[in-house]
């Protein structure tokens, strides 16, 4: 019988193996969706203070203030797209 229970034992840890390797990857997937989820979420914030600094610099300009632009995005850089050209 000892045979027997060998077979039965590679076969358990045969399992048990495949079985950690499946939930590894499940949880690697899920964390990447969870990682892209968040760059994803952090871009748009970005995109939205860009937005709103804009709308207060605007304000800023109709009101007869003259504003400081942001120090991290300057508005020249949004409103005029660089060319590749500029070294010609």
């Amino acid at each position: 019988m000892d045979g027997h229970d060998a077979d039965d034992a590679k076969k358990s840890t045969a399992d048990m193996t495949a079985f950690v390797q499946n939930l590894l990857q499940q949880m690697q997937s899920r964390f990447q969706t969870m990682s892209d989820s968040i760059v994803t979420k952090i871009d748009e914030m970005g995109n939205r203070i860009d937005e709103l600094e804009q709308s207060i610099n605007d304000l800023r300009t109709e009101m007869g203030v003259e504003g400081s632009p942001s120090p991290s995005v300057p508005p020249s850089v949004k409103e005029e797209p660089k060319s590749g050209n500029d070294s010609a």
